[in-house]
């Protein structure tokens, strides 16, 4: 029953949004009746295009042009709305104390421009922010023998698809080759939920083209996609995906949680039997959940991501309140986390408040 609620208040909110944002355009606009409808209905049926993203529309079976459009034409403007939304929020309020003058929200073309100049400076500052990836580096020091200091890059949240396509792929790829690195972690959400944009763009030749080992866990996203796919294509890029196992690298124990989707996966300390933890030991985990867990099994290193921060401030502010970390370093006795706010994104290719970014480990003992 929660589940389903959940899904209702998913559907239904994008709905009450439009509503509201309709409403004030329709009141705002100072253009005739006809032409009034189709700039509504226009607006309207970007929004509605996120919906295309869900199975029951089967955006797999469109021309690829055409599902690649429509995906990020849905995705986008359901982020804009949000902030037409609080927009007008913010004008409604401003006209109660007598800020804002009403006629500014009744057949005004001042009002109109001004609210597509905001929204528009906006999401333009939003895109290039998000473009933007930051190299965060961070040092993990241990007592136990490592050998010489090992160089890790991790990364999470790629959502490789419809959105973030091969030539985007490339360009992380590229960063991620420059450091030179001798291993590579991805925290999971390699795959935005659909394959079949990877297998078009023969995404997995790109994953071919990074210059160390690759290991993976598995984020919700996958789920979205179906796992038969998602195994496939990570066999086919090469990565050594962990669902719910361990392997021991260069004298590191690395261990890969399935995704917290599934009710199924082990506890922790039941894939950690047999690990020698004279190793340094690291935990892939996706979902930031129960931190505590790593801590109480004496892990020494956990990286995730899913948060992506909310991507777009307000919501940060809701990760923060779900998570004990939404983001960057935590240390907690002696295991270090860092949840990372993702090199990529869901949805829309904006970020406000938060950051795009990839983390470079130095490994070394003390």
């Amino acid at each position: 029953m929660v589940n389903y609620l959940w899904i209702i208040a998913f559907l239904a909110l994008p709905i009450v949004g439009m509503g509201y944002v309709f409403f004030h355009l329709w009141q705002m606009l100072p253009l005739p009746a006809p032409y009034k409808y189709i700039v509504v209905g226009v607006l309207a049926l970007c929004i509605l295009l996120f919906f295309a993203n869900f199975g029951f529309l089967r955006l797999d079976h469109w021309p690829m042009p055409l599902a690649t459009a429509a995906y990020q034409t849905g995705s986008s403007s359901l982020l804009i709305l949000i902030y037409a939304v609080l927009l007008f929020l913010v004008l409604d309020l401003g006209r109660w104390v007598h800020l804002v003058p009403a006629s500014l929200l009744q057949h005004s073309w001042k009002g109109t421009l001004g609210v597509a100049a905001i929204l528009v400076g906006t999401f333009t500052y939003a895109y290039f922010h998000y473009m933007n990836k930051v190299r965060q580096p961070i040092e993990m020091h241990t007592t136990k023998a490592v050998g010489k200091p090992m160089k890790i890059v991790m990364v999470s949240d790629l959502h490789a698809g419809y959105l973030n396509q091969v030539d985007e792929l490339n360009r992380w790829i590229d960063l991620i080759n420059r450091e030179n690195p001798d291993l590579i972690l991805i925290g999971g959400d390699i795959i935005d939920g659909h394959v079949r944009p990877l297998k078009e763009e023969n995404m997995a030749a790109s994953f071919h083209r990074l210059k160390a080992p690759v290991v993976a866990c598995l984020g919700n996203h996958e789920y979205y996609g179906g796992m038969e796919g998602t195994y496939d294509f990570y066999k086919e890029a090469g990565i050594t995906l962990l669902r719910d196992q361990t392997i021991t690298f260069q004298g590191l124990n690395i261990i890969g949680r399935d995704d917290y989707s599934n009710p199924g996966r082990k506890p922790l300390k039941d894939l950690m039997q047999g690990l020698d933890m004279s190793h340094y030991t690291i935990l892939l985990d996706h979902q930031p959940y129960h931190l505590e867990e790593a801590e109480r099994a004496g892990i020494d290193f956990q990286f995730s991501g899913h948060t992506h921060r909310g991507q777009l401030w307000p919501m940060s502010w809701i990760t923060d309140a779900i998570y004990e970390d939404s983001f960057g370093p935590l240390q907690k006795s002696g295991t270090q986390y860092y949840v990372s706010s993702g090199i990529g994104i869901w949805g829309g290719k904006f970020r406000i408040g938060t950051r795009s970014e990839y983390i470079v480990g130095t490994l070394s003992q003390q």
